[in-house]
């Protein structure tokens, strides 16, 4: 046999480490643990003195088995200091001297108390089923000459299933409170990652939004900046045009700005709060581009765009405003043209395409991103994006969404 195939014969602090009550694990006790186990070597010793009192009150009891009665008992006593290192070792120990020692039967009690507080069923069953067996041993020994054989044997089997008992119960009611607090503990960890999640997804959610708003009013500033820069000669009706156009979109960023920074300080996460572009704003789109100095073409499609779901229209304008800004980035001087057809039941289909640039120009820097959320903001609303260079040369973006009849 190796204490591997047999764990509960371990010391507690090997055994049952989640209970309450198994603080084996640790080398000093709390005040607690004090209290509870002078308490129980208390109780001990008084079941003890009584039953040395009944000892000492019979008259054919020799005077030397008193004071050795009285001197195990003690040491009984004073072993149920080990009761919560070694339960199943001091019951096996208490359960053998109680077979012959009437004063350990207190130190017993205690003994297989401790062992169904801290131990699991089966060993708590072995143990007890040898504290029953031998319990007519005691009374046949070393009987009670005003108790009957039978009713002493009756009375030790009584009480030895009433303290396995109410071990087992207190046993119990630590488990179940263990388990609940391990719940509790639980469902705080988890409450915390859903908050946590929540908030990073409403913080990739903004800073989603603020990259589709601002950065096609920011390459407009940039676009037309660098023609300023690069044309100090230009007439000036041109530049004032341009300075205009720098002016206007700087406010329209800003105001952008300012509403989305406004859904950060919110209290409330309102979807309403934010811009909320539809397909019915797409022309105006257009004519800013077209403002800027942007060539576009418009080939709608749709009878009544303003009949669109919500979403469905919000994310045809970030599709084709990410569409625009990139082919402003990468493709200045080139006719764009954005494709809006389907209808309820079909579905819409958006594609922004725009031709090679033909003439040499100064790259604006980006961050790659615009494209990836795209195709994530496409695939949350249930449909498909994809993008890459067209057959003829230049760059196009296609996206399907879905519009229910």
């Amino acid at each position: 046999m190796t204490r591997t195939e047999y764990p509960w014969l371990l010391p507690s602090a090997m055994a049952d480490p989640e209970l309450p009550g198994d603080r084996g694990a640790r080398s000093r006790r709390t005040v607690r643990d004090w209290i509870v186990d002078i308490t129980a070597i208390l109780c001990a010793a008084g079941i003890g003195l009584l039953t040395v009192a009944t000892i000492e009150a019979d008259p054919s009891t020799p005077e030397g088995i008193v004071l050795i009665d009285s001197l195990i008992g003690a040491v009984a006593c004073c072993a149920l200091w080990f009761r919560r290192r070694w339960p199943i070792g001091l019951a096996v120990a208490m359960t053998v001297l109680s077979t012959v020692e009437p004063v350990a039967a207190g130190a017993l009690l205690v003994a297989l108390f401790s062992v169904a507080v801290h131990r699991p069923f089966r060993p708590v069953a072995l143990v007890g089923a040898g504290a029953l067996a031998v319990a007519p041993i005691q009374p046949y020994l070393r009987p009670d000459p005003d108790t009957s054989f039978l009713a002493s044997t009756i009375v030790g089997v009584l009480l030895i299933l009433l303290v396995l008992s109410w071990g087992m119960v207190v046993r119990s009611r630590r488990q179940l409170v263990v388990t609940l607090r391990e719940r509790a503990r639980r469902a705080e960890t988890e409450a915390a990652l859903r908050a946590e999640q929540a908030q990073r997804l409403a913080r990739e959610d903004i800073a989603r939004e603020m990259h589709d708003v601002l950065a096609h009013r920011l390459t407009l500033l940039s676009v037309h900046a660098g023609a300023l820069e690069f044309r100090p000669d230009a007439p000036p009706a041109e530049v004032a045009r341009a300075a205009g156009v720098i002016r206007d979109s700087a406010h329209e960023a800003l105001q952008d700005l300012r509403e989305i920074i406004g859904v950060l300080r919110s209290p409330r996460d309102s979807e309403g709060d934010r811009p909320q572009p539809t397909l019915a704003t797409l022309a105006a789109l257009i004519a800013e581009s077209r403002l800027a100095g942007m060539k576009v073409v418009l080939d709608n499609h749709l009878a009544d765009p303003a009949a669109a779901p919500a979403a469905t229209g919000r994310t045809v304008y970030r599709i084709a405003q990410e569409g625009l800004t990139n082919a402003r980035k990468h493709a200045p001087g080139a006719e764009v043209t954005v494709t809006v057809s389907g209808g309820p039941g079909q579905g819409i289909t958006v594609a922004v395409r725009n031709p090679a640039p033909t003439e040499p120009f100064e790259q604006v820097p980006g961050s790659g991103q615009g494209l990836i959320g795209l195709t994530e903001r496409a695939t949350l609303a249930g449909g498909r994006l994809d993008h890459g260079p067209e057959p003829g040369g230049g760059f196009g973006v296609r996206a399907w969404l879905p519009w229910p009849s």
